[in-house]
């Protein structure tokens, strides 16, 4: 059965992976489902209110903001596994007190902002816990796919789940959806509990007691892994805001109905879920110029979606933005996470969780009051452009950086025509270059 999953698909050879990215592709359908069913409650509460829309994107991501480094450390002090189970029973039974006060007719906005900051506080845990849990269940060779695979997957449930939504709540309401949501949990709960767990790649953990400001210290000492985080903190924060611009746009722009959204976030999905499989070819750790290059095709495109004239064109470009955006944090997750030391990851992808979705409750605050001012296009020119020009900086910096390597000891500068030789007993220019870049 091993040879069976070739290329695209090795990591899927692995049956702890198989039963995670099962469990995975239910829940966040239902995850997706809520989304588009809580945004159009907001609206529909609020007489289309930015700004309303925008506190409960910020109060759902304010606790990764606060909480995430900490829940990073957990992830390497404690069983990665245990801490999912828990997490998602937690949020599985958040999404059920919300459901049952829709479908008995008195949810109120206030009951929307507290399950959305619960949500947070759990998803603080679990998000750095999740990504770095993906490195347990295949170990370090399919690591590169398996994480290309969990984008894939992750938007496969992107591309089923709001399409759905869209049609059930013209149909049943947003109570039934929500409640989907909630039973939906139970699919991870049951695949990480039926895991072999003598298989999963554990290794040794070097410190019992993990500290957060070990893995902040770490990641200061390594250039080549703050210019990414740099460049997802930019962009996270202006540019990836689309839980709040797709609903505002759809509405009050094309004029749309809840199925009309659910195809427009669809379209921006299915060019998401292209970009995944596009990275599961990837075998080792991504260039600086990969990271950058793509946050340049993400702001250029995010710009252009702003400008659409109409829906069909609007679709059209969500979803190259979708493959842009995908393409881009797979690129900088890569380079982040394969040249982290695994004593570190769970607190690397902590700190990498906290700047790409911690950002979000300023960004959508503020993009939420842009939009009530200047419209729902100017968020996503803002975003676009603000995108672009921190895509730029990088690349400003990036060269500035590889010209200042300096030669090792004893080397002179190459004549024109001639490669100068490196002295007797050390590496090459460029493999020190190299080395210093897969540390």
């Amino acid at each position: 059965m091993v040879k069976t999953f070739t290329g695209t698909f090795r990591s899927l050879a692995v049956r702890n992976f198989r039963l995670f990215a099962a469990g995975q592709v239910v829940s966040v359908a239902g995850t997706w489902m809520m989304v588009v069913a809580q945004d159009w409650l907001v609206l529909a509460l609020t007489g289309d209110s930015g700004t309303a829309l925008g506190t409960v994107t910020a109060l759902q991501f304010a606790p990764l903001l606060l909480l995430t480094l900490y829940g990073g450390r957990l992830a390497d002090r404690y069983d990665k596994r245990r801490l999912l189970i828990i997490a998602n029973v937690v949020s599985g039974v958040l999404a059920l007190l919300l459901s049952l006060l829709v479908l008995a007719g008195e949810v109120r906005l206030w009951h929307i902002f507290l399950f959305a900051f619960g949500l947070g506080v759990v998803n603080a845990v679990e998000v750095p816990t999740r990504m770095s849990f993906v490195s347990e269940l295949v170990g370090g060779e399919l690591l590169p796919n398996a994480s290309a695979l969990s984008a894939a997957y992750f938007n496969t449930a992107r591309v089923v789940g709001p399409a759905l939504a869209g049609l059930l709540i013209t149909g049943f309401g947003t109570g039934q959806v929500m409640l989907l949501n909630a039973a939906s949990y139970l699919a991870t709960v049951v695949a990480l509990r039926m895991m072999r767990p003598g298989e999963l790649h554990r290794g040794v953990r070097k410190d019992s007691r993990p500290r957060v400001v070990d893995g902040l210290r770490y990641v200061r000492s390594r250039p080549d892994l703050m210019l990414p985080m740099a460049l997802i903190a930019v962009i996270g924060l202006f540019g990836m805001n689309f839980q709040l611009t797709l609903p505002l746009i759809a509405k009050t722009v094309f004029h749309s109905d809840s199925t009309s959204f659910g195809l427009l976030t669809t379209a921006f999905a299915a060019g998401s879920l292209l970009a995944a499989f596009a990275a599961t070819a990837r075998r080792g750790r991504p260039s600086s110029g990969t990271v950058i290059g793509s946050a340049l095709a993400f702001g250029l495109l995010e710009t252009l979606t702003g400008w659409a004239p109409t829906y069909t064109v609007a679709a059209v470009l969500l979803a190259a933005t979708g493959f842009a955006t995908i393409y881009f944090a797979q690129a900088a997750n890569h380079r982040i996470q394969l040249g982290s030391d695994p004593q570190y990851r769970g607190r690397v992808l902590a700190l990498y969780t906290l700047i790409f979705q911690g950002s979000t409750p300023i960004g959508a605050l503020l993009v939420g009051r842009l939009t009530e001012q200047l419209g729902a296009r100017s968020g996503l020119y803002a975003g676009g452009l603000v995108s672009l020009a921190a895509a730029a900086v990088a690349l400003a910096v990036e060269r500035a950086r590889k010209r200042a390597v300096p030669l090792p000891a004893g080397t002179r500068p190459p004549t024109p025509g001639r490669q100068a030789a490196p002295p007797t007993g050390s590496a090459s220019h460029e493999e020190v270059r190299t080395s210093d870049e897969r540390q």
